[in-house]
Formats: C-alpha cells, sequence, structure tokens
C-alpha cells in the first residue's frame, strides 16, 4: 500500500500555467527512473535542461514585469496631466507646463482652454481625444496595466514554485545515485574480502 501511494505520488497529472509547464515533485527515485525509463545521468540533463528553461522564462517575465511598472506611473501621470487640464478648463486661466522634447531637452508651454488632448498610442502614433474620452481611455489603460501585473506576479510565483521543486528534485537524484554508488562499493569491497 505504501508503494502504491509513493509511486501515485510521483506519477501525478503535471500542472501548467499560461504555458508554463508543472515541475514534477518525485518521492521515489528509484520508482521515478523505471517509469520515465531513464538512468540517472539523463534524468539529471533533462532535469537541468527543464532548469534552464525556468530560468530563461523568469527572465522574460521579469522584464515584462519591470516594463509594467515603468507603464503605470506613467499612465498615472498622464491622468493627473488630463484631470489638471479639465480642472483649469473654463477658469479662463492658462497652464504654463514645462515639458520634455527629448532627453534632458524641455521646453516651456502656455495652453489656453482647450477641449481635447493628444496621445501616443505607441508606434510612433498619436490620436487626438476629448478630455472625458482620454480620461476613460487612460483609466481602461491602468486597469488592464494592473490587472496584467497581478497576473505577471502569480506567474513568476508559479514559476519560482517550480524552480524550488526541479532543483529540490536533482538534489533527490543525485543524492539516491550517490546512496547507490555507495552501497555498491561497500557490497564489492565485502565480495573481495
Amino acid at each position: 500500500m505504501a508503494a502504491e501511494s509513493s509511486s501515485s505520488s510521483s506519477s501525478e497529472v503535471k500542472t501548467e500555467r499560461r504555458g508554463i509547464p508543472g515541475a514534477q515533485f518525485v518521492e521515489d527515485v528509484e520508482t521515478y527512473l523505471s517509469q520515465a525509463g531513464l538512468d540517472v545521468n539523463s534524468a539529471l540533463a533533462f532535469l537541468q535542461e527543464r532548469l534552464q528553461q525556468y530560468k530563461l522564462v523568469e527572465m522574460k517575465l521579469l522584464a515584462q514585469q519591470r516594463d509594467l511598472q515603468a507603464k503605470i506611473p506613467d499612465i498615472e501621470k498622464c491622468l493627473d496631466v488630463v484631470a489638471t487640464l479639465q480642472a483649469k478648463k473654463g477658469t479662463g486661466e492658462a497652464l504654463i507646463a514645462d515639458f520634455e522634447v527629448s532627453e534632458g531637452i524641455y521646453s516651456r508651454a502656455r495652453i489656453e482652454d482647450n477641449d481635447s488632448v493628444c496621445l501616443w498610442l505607441g508606434a510612433n502614433v498619436m490620436l487626438e481625444y476629448s478630455c472625458k474620452e482620454a480620461t476613460t481611455l487612460l483609466k481602461k489603460n491602468l486597469e488592464n496595466a494592473k490587472a496584467s501585473l497581478e497576473v505577471l506576479i502569480a506567474d513568476l510565483q508559479f514559476l519560482r514554485d517550480q524552480v524550488t521543486i526541479t532543483q529540490v528534485t536533482i538534489a533527490r537524484v543525485y543524492n539516491w545515485d550517490v546512496h547507490q554508488r555507495r552501497i555498491r562499493q561497500a557490497t564489492d569491497t565485502a565480495k573481495d574480502s
């Protein structure tokens, strides 16, 4: 019965999250190797390759996380600017603003009452929106960016769990192999004596 529970736990269905394959925790190394049809060296090579794949995916997800974390404050800043323009609208008072033309180069602008703003959409595309439409679009983009960041953080946590499971499995397979070699060596020396 104990053998059944250990073999069933090592052959559990691997889970997957957004294309990231789940790692298999190995309780019984001998059963794992026989079921996979691998020797110790090929099992270690497979696990090391999987670990490298996880590290590569982690680097990509961390880059996406950095991009989103930089994008969210930009969207919030745009929302603040649009709100400021709407607050100044109708007061007859012009808004004096310094804006960045290029890296390190700023210019001062006098913004009169205006019903529209221009937003960069990316890929060198700028569109003019009414202040209300711009606020709606920016709020939607902010919500989407925050939701994407939450999903990305969950993916990173899942990935870190898979890395840990894979590292533990590598250690278990390696230690099992060392133990088996010591047993063989002890039986060989006992036969020689």
